[in-house]
């Protein structure tokens, strides 16, 4: 809004001379409902701080006490306000008073211009210039806490919502530091517990305290199958390490004794101790070579579990009505077993020999060389055909000199037989060097 204009010497000239806007008090009308109603008081109200009741200043900077009362005995309001009428309370709103109270004597308040005077002819109501309010622009810096005032909406009493806010921080940076840390931060809720008063109980009679232990103890059910919930849990980690010793530890361990036998047999090699033919129960005497397989077994007399086949070596049917023939014999079947699966499993991939893939079993004086010819998936286990000199279902018609592995079939059990048979191709000395299948 801007002042309005000076009157020249002819009087009021244009739409500011005297009745432009009606009757006298229009244009004092007409400035009050252009004014912020959040800003103005109720009649006879005086909520905000910064009404004076002492001095206050008119338009000129000269101070007007209640006796020098404009014209009327109406007091001017000051950015165009409503005049008090006479016997209003000795207050009005004073925004030099505002600026000091809330910015301080940061910079001096810009100055306001005089009114201009009104040199009417008649003595008629005076005209108040109304000069606009210093905008906040103009001042110097505010601290955060006059900016969180400013921002708030005019007119509101009482203490802001939200936080209270911090005091400043006058020490060091680590100091300052600390405290932007915390004004964060939530305080803790406090407990529940410590917020209600524990009232004790009364104390239970004897039949009430019985019935409440008799509760509290479990029933013969509940008690039957925990007991029976650890027993089935004792059995599920006992079968489990079992199934470790079985599928794993057992076949380090026969590998650890059939590579102790292997060495044993062939110091003894070495050295030209043994007879050749004769041996006793659980005696190694040869070592078996399947290249295809990657297999070095030793093989010992008899087919003994506990002394011969569960120590990860072969077993040779020499014994009773299963005795076969030896390797250096011009004629027979030798026949070996050993597991598939556990103790070493020297016969596990035994199944995929194909006709044609050698075998060659060592002794102490040569190196004996067959060939894979045939194979029975599965038989009984009472089944000795399969190792006659001349084995039924192999396909040889005639005596010859033949080799007959068997092993447990399916994998993982004793059911059935697998039967892999073989017939000799060649017969090296020692002295002469390793068999080619061997050497390439």
């Amino acid at each position: 809004m801007t002042a309005p204009r000076p009157e020249d010497d002819t009087g009021l000239q244009g739409p500011y001379e005297q009745g432009a806007y009606g009757a006298d008090g229009a244009f004092v009308a007409a400035v009050e409902g252009l004014a912020d109603p959040l800003n103005d008081p109720l009649p006879e109200q005086h909520t905000s701080p910064w009404f004076r009741s002492d001095t206050a200043q008119d338009d000129t900077g000269t101070g007007v006490s209640q006796d020098s009362a404009p014209v009327d005995g109406a007091r001017p309001q000051a950015y165009g306000g409503p005049e008090q009428p006479q016997g209003a309370p000795d207050e009005w709103y004073d925004p030099e008073g505002y600026q000091r109270d809330w910015y301080g004597s940061q910079q001096a308040p810009a100055p306001v211009p005089a009114a201009v005077p009104a040199p009417a002819p008649d003595p008629g109501p005076r005209r108040v210039t109304v000069t606009p309010p210093v905008p906040d622009e103009t001042l110097g810096l505010r601290t955060a806490d006059t900016r969180r005032i400013v921002a708030e909406p005019h007119g509101r009493s009482g203490p802001p919502e939200g936080p209270a806010p911090t005091e400043p921080v006058t020490g060091g940076r680590a100091e300052r530091r600390r405290a932007a840390k915390g004004r964060g931060r939530r305080p803790a809720p406090a407990s529940a517990a410590a917020a209600t008063p524990v009232t004790p109980a009364a104390p239970l009679s004897r039949m009430e305290a019985r019935r409440a232990a008799k509760a509290a103890k479990d029933s013969p059910a509940v008690v039957a199958s925990r007991v029976v919930g650890e027993v089935f849990i004792s059995l599920g980690v006992l079968m489990l390490l079992f199934v470790t010793y079985q599928l794993w530890w057992t076949n380090v361990r026969a590998e650890q004794i059939a590579g102790r036998e292997t060495d044993k047999i062939q110091e003894e090699w070495a050295k030209g101790a043994g007879n050749p033919g004769v041996f006793a129960p659980g005696q190694g005497f040869a070592i078996m070579h399947i290249p295809k397989l990657d297999v070095v077994v030793p093989i010992a007399e008899g087919i003994n579990k506990e002394k011969v086949l569960d120590r990860g070596m072969l077993g040779h049917y020499g014994e009773g009505k299963l005795k076969t023939a030896m390797p250096e014999d011009k004629q027979g079947n030798f026949a070996v077993a050993g597991h598939r699966n556990t103790h070493g499993e020297p016969f596990r991939y035994v199944n995929t020999l194909t006709p044609g893939d050698p075998i060659v079993v060592e002794t102490r004086d040569a190196y004996y060389t067959y060939e894979m010819t045939s194979v029975l998936p599965q038989t009984s286990p009472s089944n000795i055909s399969v190792i006659e000199p001349v084995p039924v279902g192999s396909g040889f018609d005639k005596p010859g000199r033949y080799l007959t592995l068997t092993t447990c079939t399916p994998e993982f059990t004793s059911t059935y037989r697998l039967i892999v048979w073989g017939k000799m191709v060649d017969e090296r000395p020692r002295s002469e060097g390793k068999p080619k299948a061997l050497v390439g």
